[in-house]
C-alpha cells in the first residue's frame, strides 16, 4: 500500500513538473477587440461579422448540406423502386 502512493506521488510531481516548465507563448488579449467587432450594429449577421473566412465556412457549409440532403433524397427514391433483374 505504501510504494502504490509513494507511485502515485511520484507521478504527480512529475505531471506537475512538465506542466509547469513548458514555454508560455505570450497570447495578446483580444477579447475587447471581439467584442467591439460582434457588437457592432452593421446589418451583417453575427455568424458573418468575421470576416471572409466566416463567409467561405458559411457557404461551404451550406453546399455540403443541400448535397447531402439531395444525395439522401436520391438513395431513398432509389431504394423505393426494385432494381429490375
Amino acid at each position: 500500500m505504501g510504494s502504490m502512493f509513494r507511485n502515485v506521488l511520484a507521478l504527480r510531481q512529475i505531471s506537475q513538473r512538465s506542466l509547469t516548465t513548458s514555454t508560455r507563448k505570450s497570447v495578446q488579449n483580444r477579447v475587447a477587440e471581439h467584442q467591439k467587432l460582434f457588437q457592432e450594429d452593421n446589418g451583417v449577421p453575427v455568424h458573418l461579422k468575421a470576416g471572409f473566412r466566416d463567409v467561405l465556412l458559411y457557404r461551404l457549409t451550406m453546399l455540403i448540406s443541400f448535397f447531402g440532403a439531395g444525395y439522401s433524397i436520391y438513395e431513398i427514391g432509389k431504394a423505393s423502386f426494385p432494381q429490375k433483374k
